[in-house]
């Protein structure tokens, strides 16, 4: 039963790790609100190295619509403007000497509906890699059966507890997704 136990943990911890990539993606969707999580995507050529903003700028949040950002090394300053504007975020950032401003505009219902399409969008494909983690967790556990180490009573139970838990995880994006919609939706 050792090797029973190794592929339900793997599937777990195979599942728990689509969920956080989940989350993660939903944090780069913008609501009307500024959040330093949204630059997360964008990166600038820092000496030659695509550079991730927060690890080269301090990046803060100076009140619900505004995010500043100060590079640590102010010749980066343009690198980062240009990078911002070329994202697709849909923000312009303001330059005032070695501070970049974005001041988040307000999103109309059209952009609500288009990030609430993008957030649903992500959901499914999370919902898609916890179905392909389901399917190879139960490929493993037919291949112990074929190697005699699991019975068929095993491998019922094995399914019902895989099942278990792609139910569980299943529910965990559609409850985050739904509170991302929330958080679109509401003016």
């Amino acid at each position: 039963m050792d090797k029973y136990e190794q592929i339900l943990n793997d599937c777990k911890s195979r599942m728990n790790s689509s969920l956080n990539n989940f989350s993660d993606n939903l944090k780069k969707i913008r609501t009307g609100r500024a959040n330093p999580s949204m630059l997360e995507g964008i990166t600038i050529d820092y000496y030659g190295t695509e550079t991730p903003l927060n690890q080269c700028c301090s990046i803060t949040v100076e009140d619900s619509k505004t995010l500043s950002l100060t590079p640590w090394d102010k010749s980066l300053v343009q690198e980062v403007d240009k990078s911002i504007q070329k994202s697709d975020l849909g923000i312009n950032p303001t330059v005032a000497g070695e501070v970049i401003r974005i001041i988040m505009p307000p999103l109309t219902e059209d952009s609500r509906r288009d990030l609430t399409k993008k957030a649903k969008a992500e959901a499914e494909n999370a919902r898609i890699a916890i179905r392909n983690i389901r399917r190879d967790s139960l490929a493993s556990m037919k291949a112990l059966e074929k190697d005699g180490e699991l019975t068929e009573d095993d491998i019922s139970d094995s399914e019902k507890d895989i099942q278990e838990i792609t139910d569980d995880f299943s529910k965990q994006i559609d409850s985050t997704l739904e509170s991302k919609e929330k958080d679109l939706l509401t003016i």
